[in-house]
């Protein structure tokens, strides 16, 4: 894409961040293309940086931009056409209590706790296990774009909180924490199957899911929803699912 995209009448221009330690894969050093300035990144043009295979975490939108690795492939379901397979189906049956609920950006003590929860079980020692109040709020209830919270509760106890992006074509998953350690569930499985049901209802094509990283366990798992896309040499293309293109979507 261009170097600059316009956001009314302020360009969008592209830097390159400098080299910083990988988060997915051992031993390799990442790079990102950062838009900016960021408060200009509306929820227009976060649609359109979303189909060249940008994310956002709070208010910073980017994309890898590695010397010499494309191991990050942006991936995004095309709702109508997906099919549960035999274990999301049981999953959902498993989570048949658990009930969604939409809301506004807004600071919810309980969501919090459980945010820590997670970010100490699923990630210690990775920085976002000691997030206090003002980084939480950073990351989730920051947003320039259309954006909202949906709390997930099982019996009328929390269960999981997701943070969702709505664009023109489809939303994206943008981040989701749930509560860690609890044998025999499957709330991030759940919480896809609600995505994609929403995006149904609001008759949007697709769900952005971020990044498929196949040597990477906590990322790998996003081929097992089919049919998926991904940006493969620029065009979105139907994945195998080993993470090959099939053909031009």
């Amino acid at each position: 894409m261009s170097d600059s995209l316009r956001s009314q009448s302020i360009p969008i221009q592209f830097y390159a961040t400098a080299s910083y330690p990988c988060s997915y894969l051992d031993g390799r050093e990442a790079r990102s293309q950062v838009a900016a300035p960021a408060d200009m990144v509306d929820a227009e043009v976060y649609g359109q940086l979303l189909q060249h295979g940008f994310r956002r975490s709070g208010q910073f939108v980017y994309r890898p931009a590695c010397d010499d690795c494309h191991a990050c492939v942006p991936v995004r379901i095309p709702v109508v056409a997906f099919q549960p397979n035999r274990s999301q189906q049981r999953a959902g049956k498993r989570h048949a209590d658990l009930k969604g609920r939409v809301l506004g950006l807004k600071f919810v003590n309980e969501h919090f706790q459980l945010y820590q929860r997670y970010q100490a079980a699923r990630h210690p020692g990775g920085g976002m296990d000691l997030d206090d109040r003002e980084q939480y709020e950073n990351f989730i209830l920051k947003s320039n774009v259309a954006s909202f919270l949906v709390e997930f509760r099982e019996n009328g106890i929390l269960r999981m909180v997701s943070l969702i992006d709505q664009v023109d074509d489809g939303l994206s998953s943008a981040y989701t924490f749930f509560e860690p350690g609890v044998p025999g569930t499957s709330y991030g499985v759940c919480n896809i199957l609600w995505q994609i049901g929403l995006a149904r209802q609001l008759r949007l094509p697709y769900l952005y899911l971020g990044y498929w990283i196949g040597a990477c366990r906590k990322m790998a798992y996003k081929t097992q929803y089919r049919p998926l896309e991904g940006l493969v040499g620029g065009k979105w293309q139907l994945l195998e699912p080993d993470g090959t293109a099939l053909s031009p979507s």
